[in-house]
């Protein structure tokens, strides 16, 4: 409890805040002595956040537990719906978006043609009129098909709009709504990883061959792997053979285009192998709608004359759009878990 005296008053009341609804979601229902004894707070400061959060409408009343002789205990359970998040993922055919509560139910989802090839005000716009109708929004997650350092795009291919925009700070300075910009792969990965629950000390490696060149996120013992300037994952550029990078083995063209299968699989497999050596992964994961079964298991065998099978990852497939918008969510969550009860509180 000492620990609650050193912090400063207005950082003490946002971690506080902040654990009492990390703890909530976790738990679903708890009670004031159960959250103390959780978080190592005490019994009054509990009971004087918990008073606040409530006149808030931010957690509820949720039961009260069987009597053992004294007063029964209130259990509180945390208000999903008392803020909102949107997830955005911008692409090159489509704009995706979805619009979820606390515990990650989407209230909404829509899409539109792409607005990438536009100016970023029309990505303004489409916030502002989402936050129109829906007021909670409280927290913005985009996903971009391209390198991100601390919400600037820094490497978007064709995207010249886009190219060096500081996207967090413009969305909000525009809108005052806090933003988290991520690459979509990175974005992808943590969607997947977050589904699965996976361990802590899972490696992977979640790559897509598609419409925007190839690209892969990367996750060692859980965490994502960004790199020195972010570049992390731009696996188009990876050396394969004396005069082509991965992009122009893949497809037999050094504009990247018209992929075939036979030098697909040895490009692929090449790449699995790279990986392995470097990384040693757990899995690595494509994309459903990119490879079939068959090609899979090209990979598989191939991939095995390059390193010794025993090391080999699981290869698997999952669907992209599902982990990225998942990916998206989590991140966004994070950006409502740490937000102040109320700036005037």
């Amino acid at each position: 409890m000492a620990s609650e005296k050193r912090l400063p008053s207005l950082q003490m009341k946002s971690e506080i805040i902040r654990n009492i609804r990390t703890a909530l979601l976790e738990l679903g229902r708890a009670t004031k002595a159960e959250l103390s004894h959780k978080l190592q707070y005490s019994f009054p400061t509990i009971s004087k956040f918990l008073m606040q959060m409530e006149e808030a409408g931010e957690i509820t009343i949720s039961g009260l537990d069987e009597s053992s002789g004294g007063r029964r205990a209130i259990r509180y359970a945390y208000n999903p719906n008392y803020r909102l998040g949107m997830a955005i993922f911008l692409e090159k055919n489509e704009t995706n978006y979805t619009i979820y509560n606390c515990i990650g139910e989407v209230i909404k989802e829509g899409s539109l043609p792409s607005i990438l090839e536009e100016d970023v005000s029309k990505l303004v716009t489409l916030i502002e009129d989402e936050k129109k109708d829906n007021p909670k929004i409280h927290s913005v997650a985009i996903g971009v098909p391209g390198a991100v350092n601390h919400g600037q795009i820094f490497l978007i291919p064709g995207y010249e709009k886009y190219q060096n925009l500081d996207l967090r700070k413009h969305i909000e300075d525009q809108l005052s709504i806090p933003t988290i910009v991520e690459n979509d792969m990175n974005a992808a990965v943590i969607g997947y990883m977050t589904q699965r629950n996976l361990k802590e000390n899972t490696s992977l490696m979640y790559l897509y061959l598609g419409k925007n060149g190839p690209g892969a996120g990367i996750a060692v013992n859980g965490e994502i792997v960004r790199g020195k300037t972010f570049f992390s994952g731009e696996v188009q550029f990876l050396p394969q053979y004396d005069n082509r990078n991965f992009i122009e083995a893949l497809t037999g063209d050094p504009g990247g285009s018209n992929m075939q299968s036979n030098q697909s699989v040895d490009a692929i497999s090449r790449l699995v192998a790279t990986m392995t050596s470097i990384l040693n992964p757990h899995y690595i994961i494509f994309c459903e709608d990119e490879l079939a079964p068959a090609m899979l298991n090209q990979i598989a065998e191939r991939s095995a004359t390059y390193v010794p099978k025993e090391h080999l990852p699981a290869l698997a497939v999952s669907n992209l759009k599902r982990d990225y918008l998942n990916g998206l969510q989590s991140l966004g969550l994070g950006l409502l878990v740490s937000q102040q009860i109320d700036e005037n509180n």
